[in-house]
């Protein structure tokens, strides 16, 4: 697989970016998803984002947020950890 596709308008990438991102192994990391402890959002960029696609995935204490184009560029990445404390709630709002 690519870093990132985009099959039947789905947007799909590589578990290790993911896992990586979260700091976990990509078995780790699939495990995790299927028990729903992380979770995800993907959304789509309007007006002068349009052709971006901004994917938010979630665990208890780590975000990681990746931006990519509409070729499955990665734009940019980030992540917050918060240590031994739970994410708040406030970092699961878009765009924050």
């Amino acid at each position: 697989m690519d870093t990132l596709e985009f099959p039947d308008s789905a947007v799909e990438i590589d578990a290790a970016i993911v896992a990586d991102g979260l700091a976990m192994q990509p078995v780790q990391l699939l495990q995790a998803m299927r028990e729903g402890a992380i979770t995800g959002r993907c959304e789509r960029g309007l007006d002068a984002d349009a052709g971006r696609y901004r994917l938010t995935f979630y665990s208890k204490h780590r975000r990681f947020r990746i931006v990519i184009d509409e070729c499955g560029a990665i734009l940019q990445r980030s992540s917050l950890d918060f240590g031994r404390g739970s994410l708040p709630r406030a970092a699961h709002r878009p765009g924050t």
